[in-house]
């Protein structure tokens, strides 16, 4: 072939592949629309916002970091955090433990594992539903079936709900009792876990328990932290169950004031949308840092198998 010919060819391939190109962008462009429209602009504005008086009337006029100064004086936004500590730090490893304990008990072949892992993971499709958390204040309420079941074998009841002690506990027991997705990833990582591991130890005499903590733990350790890293975003920003559970108030002595719920208040209550900004700017800072803690932790911790 001529060097003519060679140069027409690498014309005609460098004009399809141009082609190509440019209809992947064409199916790619509603995503970047999304991306920009929905995602970075909001994002960009709320960052201003945050440095801002705004009350979603006026315009907002710039004032710079008194926003952020004025949460250190916010007696609420003290409480909300502290209640978001609480339930982000007891619920998670609860809901972790759990579904891992079940993720094990499942994977061992159990008969009619495809429905029981459906029935497992059912709760995690409809825990942060309104209507599951409708149906958890009535549980929990003062007539309700939590009540009714105590009452049949002869204890008194209380207003799980009402009473500042106990609200913030029926709101970590719902978190916990979604625990099917978590629980999903862990029976796939212990399927991929090869059994000659567990065939090896056993010749050797060791028990389901000593197996477990040398073999299964250690070679899943990837899966709980990634587990660990999603359930702990998704805690600090779970905001249906505190705001149905509690009826959007905070509950009782802001016993269930979760942080995202404070911020809808002051964003969409109080019309102060310039201080709901800058907490949402927090919010992303601390779940950065503690994101950030995990993967600087797991270094001493998480093994991968290569």
């Amino acid at each position: 072939m001529s060097a003519l010919g060679e140069l027409r060819q690498l014309k005609g391939q460098a004009k399809a592949e141009n082609r190509e190109t440019k209809t992947a962008y064409l199916f790619l462009a509603p995503w970047f629309l999304g991306l920009f429209v929905i995602t970075i602009g909001p994002l960009l504005a709320s960052l201003y916002l945050a440095f801002t008086d705004y009350n979603l009337i006026q315009a907002p006029g710039w004032i710079g970091f008194d926003n952020f100064t004025r949460m250190i004086g916010d007696p609420r936004l003290h409480q909300s955090l502290k209640v978001t500590f609480l339930y982000v730090f007891i619920s998670v490893p609860l809901q972790l433990l759990l579904a891992l304990a079940l993720a094990v008990l499942l994977d061992r072949g159990m008969r009619g594992l495809a429905f029981y892992r459906s029935v497992f993971y059912l709760p995690s499709l409809l825990g942060s539903s309104v209507a599951i958390a409708v149906l958890w204040r009535q549980m929990f309420g003062t007539q309700g079936l939590v009540n009714q079941v105590l009452a049949l074998v002869g204890l008194e009841g209380r207003g799980w709900i009402s009473d500042p002690s106990t609200a913030l506990s029926t709101i970590i027991i719902l978190n916990v009792w979604t625990f099917g997705a978590p629980m999903v990833i862990f029976l796939a990582g212990l399927r991929q876990i090869p059994r000659m591991y567990y065939e090896a130890a056993s010749t050797e005499g060791a028990s389901r328990w000593r197996q477990f903590v040398s073999i299964t733990l250690p070679l899943l350790t990837p899966i709980i932290f990634f587990n660990l890293v999603l359930q702990l975003i998704g805690a600090f920003q779970s905001f249906t169950q505190a705001f149905v559970v509690s009826g959007g108030t905070g509950g009782p002595s802001d016993s269930t004031l979760f942080y995202t719920l404070y911020l809808y208040q002051r964003g969409f209550s109080n019309f102060d949308m310039g201080y709901a900004s800058a907490m949402a700017w927090l919010l992303v800072l601390i779940i950065g840092i503690f994101t950030a803690i995990n993967f600087y932790a797991s270094k001493w911790w998480v093994f991968y198998d290569d």
